[in-house]
């Protein structure tokens, strides 16, 4: 854990208190440990990673229709790959761990905050910047995703949490502007959307996040002046039996 790991209640002012950033995973259910962490905080607000339209699909009530999908391809193989390596791994539906962050802040009556950038132009970005040989491969791992045996997977998670900064290093060699576009810049632009939140006052914030962003949007925080505590995956995954996976 790093930054100061103080309940919010022991700052005088809540714009002294640092952002408390939870590094989760897309495949586990890591419900219990966020729910611990969370429960003993003074909170002004839950921000989690999703835009407005990944949320009103994840979040919808059960008995709410939903409408049929008109995500980008790329999108809705990456669902596939995530909601089969939840069912192999045990690990429940994707997108658990903001779905209990949202749980907890409408049972505490606090506002929700979705400081992720919009799905659909984060891919049309991320097409149009991708070189050929960076762009082929993308598909081709998506597509092998779809079929890779979940201990190899489960093998690549456990190098993961022993090693975030190896693994992000490897992709960020393999594919600078993949990096570029699905970490980098969305790091950038959510600690923008924080900081803005922090000057209206929502200093006591608890911030759900892959964790392939914690560091990165750690370091973006603390360049605009806001203190960050965080937790990173490794330490939330050892609270709980269920294996998980990174960003």
């Amino acid at each position: 854990m790093s930054g100061p790991s103080l309940p919010g209640a022991m700052y005088s002012r809540s714009t002294e208190a640092p952002v408390l950033l939870l590094g989760a995973a897309h495949v586990v259910d890591l419900a219990e440990p966020i729910r611990r962490v969370l429960a003993g905080r003074v909170l002004d607000g839950v921000a989690i990673e999703l835009d407005a339209e990944r949320a009103q699909a994840l979040l919808a009530e059960p008995a709410e229709p939903r409408r049929r999908s008109g995500a980008p391809v790329l999108a809705r193989l990456w669902g596939m790959i995530q909601r089969r390596l939840g069912a192999d791994l045990g690990g429940g539906p994707p997108g658990a761990e903001m779905k209990v962050a949202a749980s907890v802040a409408k049972d505490r009556s606090l506002p929700i905050f979705l400081i992720d950038d919009p799905i659909r132009v984060t891919l049309v970005t991320l097409m149009r910047s991708l070189p050929v040989k960076e762009r082929v491969v993308l598909l081709s791992s998506a597509i092998v995703g779809l079929f890779v045996p979940a201990r190899v997977v489960e093998k690549q998670m456990d190098r993961y949490a022993d090693a975030p900064d190896e693994f992000t290093a490897e992709l960020r060699r393999a594919s600078p502007t993949l990096a570029r576009v699905l970490v980098d810049d969305r790091n950038e632009h959510m600690a923008e959307r924080l900081a803005a939140l922090r000057q209206r006052g929502f200093g006591r914030m608890a911030v759900v996040v892959g964790d392939a962003h914690l560091a990165g949007l750690s370091d973006a925080l603390r360049r605009r002046g806001v203190p960050v505590e965080s937790i990173p995956f490794r330490e939330l995954r050892a609270t709980t039996a269920s294996p998980a996976s990174p960003s």
